[in-house]
């Protein structure tokens, strides 16, 4: 399995990036939990619609990233502005999956302590 840890790094562009308005109905209909396998670079025609119909889609990339780790780096930029331009969210989950959110759902990160002191376990 290759290592994919480095390819949802921040770039660091100073341009602001234009919101896109997504044609919705108002309030999104049913929204459905969807998981499928990014297998090819023509897949994210098919993931953009998913988030636009306001679904939250968990993508599994390692089909892709057998093939070629910068097509999933190409594939995951691509994302990350489509996602960004429609007020989405995306976060990885893991080595091998992605989950991609529309507008109208955030996803939770957990702070990480600013302390230096040690984060206590249970025994």
């Amino acid at each position: 399995m290759p290592n994919l840890s480095g390819i949802f790094r921040k770039s660091k562009k100073t341009e602001k990036k234009k919101k896109v308005k997504v044609e919705t109905k108002g309030v999104y209909g049913k929204t459905y939990l969807k998981a499928m396998p990014l297998r090819d670079l023509s897949d994210l025609d098919t993931v953009k619609g998913e988030v636009s119909s306001g679904n939250i889609l968990i993508l599994r990339v390692t089909p892709l990233a057998n093939k070629s780790i910068e097509d999933v780096k190409r594939a995951v930029n691509e994302l990350c502005e489509f996602v960004e331009s429609v007020g989405g969210d995306i976060a990885r989950l893991g080595e091998e999956r992605v989950v991609i959110c529309p507008s109208n759902v955030r996803i939770w990160r957990e702070k990480t302590p600013v302390s230096n002191e040690p984060i206590p376990t249970a025994a």
